[in-house]
């Protein structure tokens, strides 16, 4: 009798000494598989910056252990925290990781980005002029531009005087493309046009960036538009304004031979990018039942479409957006305000009730008399001199110049110009610095 209660001993003690082995070898493989798991901020970014935070946050933490609750993962919107997390301060470590992303928010520089090739030079520098002008933020600036004007850019941009010059840094670029398709991206529309499409992938270090075309003057501060990104949801990665207001002047609805985004279109002279997402996502398509990346999808579209397509890198992204909708948020049209808004009588309400806040000269109305009011606010901040007071000089004999008569329905308009132009300049720290400019 004794054998057998020790044969049955042993043979219970096996069985859960077995038991608590599987159990172990069970949580091992579900802690691998959790930890092996791409984290969803990493794919899902809704702040700029937040690409490298999300990098530098993985490689501080601890091995062994949990984290403590300064690092819970404010960024995941259903709050589903790694293993190594510790539970119990889960909600207020969340809780304090949002606060702490708005003041690092705050401080990260706004990343603008512009292409200028030809004789963009000028008109590029007074963009830029208008960008540190009025901007109370740190800038990076991104020119890709044509090897002969690097020497340019740099020359124009290290003489702004100190007071400005620290406002900002600058790095200028070769003008680049997929080597197997160089020359037929080159010649899309004008030089240089679509290599916007590529900067998602050659500033592969940057979150977040705004991109904006030569003719873009900001008539108020930069870090108004880019504190869209703030409202991007889950699914946005990209912002910009319609095309058109009224439909029935429109020209995508009239004339495209493409697919294109909502009713009017979208205009990508000025677009917000959260290009960690971009980087991130697939993208739906109508070549294919599977959806591509970025890289994968350019090329491909443009083959199938290059024939059909006026407006180049815009129809493209008028395309992506028309299948992808859920991607894109539309910011209202006084932050890409056009000829079209005025030409044939004023369509854009929100720049009626609020003014203008970022102008766009496309149509060459900068450097010929059609519109007059465009180009005298484009030479109103080219002519300024940095150091003098933008109220005397810049604000009061443009104003002056905008009340003679006009026989444009922009001119008739022209207070929606200077509406936010007053205001950006009532608000600068100091109306007056040191000349030196």
């Amino acid at each position: 009798m004794r054998r057998y209660f020790r044969v049955l001993s042993l043979c219970v003690a096996l069985a859960f000494f077995s038991a608590l082995y599987a159990f172990g070898q069970l949580a091992s493989s579900l802690e691998a598989r959790t930890a092996g798991r791409p984290d969803s901020g990493q794919e899902i970014s809704a702040n700029p910056g937040e690409g490298r935070r999300l990098r530098r946050r993985r490689q501080q933490r601890r091995p062994g252990g949990c984290e403590n609750s300064v690092s819970v993962a404010f960024w995941d919107p259903y709050w589903r925290l790694s293993p190594d997390v510790c539970g119990v301060n889960c909600f207020m470590g969340s809780a304090r990781r949002d606060d702490e992303a708005q003041k690092v928010h705050q401080l990260e520089p706004v990343h603008l980005a512009v292409v200028a090739c030809g004789a963009r030079l000028e008109e590029t520098l007074t963009m830029l002029k208008s960008a540190v002008l009025f901007s109370s933020k740190a800038l990076n600036f991104h020119i890709f531009t044509e090897d002969h004007l690097h020497g340019d850019f740099q020359k124009a941009l290290n003489s702004w005087p100190a007071v400005h010059r620290h406002k900002f840094n600058y790095t200028t670029y070769p003008i680049t493309f997929p080597n197997e398709n160089s020359n037929e991206w080159k010649k899309l529309f004008k030089p240089c046009a679509s290599q916007r499409l590529f900067l998602p992938l050659i500033l592969n270090q940057v979150d977040s960036l705004l991109y904006v075309d030569t003719d873009i003057l900001f008539l108020q501060p930069v870090e108004e538009i880019w504190n869209f990104l703030s409202r991007f949801n889950s699914s946005h990665l990209a912002a910009m304004a319609p095309e058109h207001e009224e439909p029935r002047i429109a020209w995508y609805n009239r004339f495209a031979r493409h697919p294109y985004y909502g009713k009017t279109g979208v205009n990508s002279g000025v677009m917000l990018m959260n290009m960690t997402r971009i980087r991130a996502t697939y993208f739906k398509n109508d070549m294919t039942s599977i959806p591509l990346s970025w890289e994968d999808l350019l090329m491909p579209l443009l083959q199938k479409y290059k024939l059909n397509i006026t407006w180049a890198d815009q129809d493209l992204l008028n395309i992506i957006f028309h299948h992808n909708p859920e991607r894109l948020y539309v910011f209202p049209c006084q932050w890409n305000y056009r000829p079209d808004h005025c030409i044939y009588g004023s369509n854009c309400a929100a720049a009626e009730e609020h003014g203008v806040f970022i102008l766009h000269g496309n149509r060459g109305v900068y450097h010929d008399d059609k519109q007059p009011v465009f180009r005298a606010i484009y030479e109103a901040i080219q002519k300024y001199s940095f150091g003098g007071d933008p109220l005397r000089d810049l604000l009061h004999p443009l104003e002056a110049n905008l009340q003679r008569p006009s026989n444009t329905y922009c001119g008739r308009v022209a207070h929606l110009f200077t509406k936010r132009l007053r205001w950006s300049i009532g608000n600068l720290p100091h109306r007056q610095t040191p000349a030196g400019g």
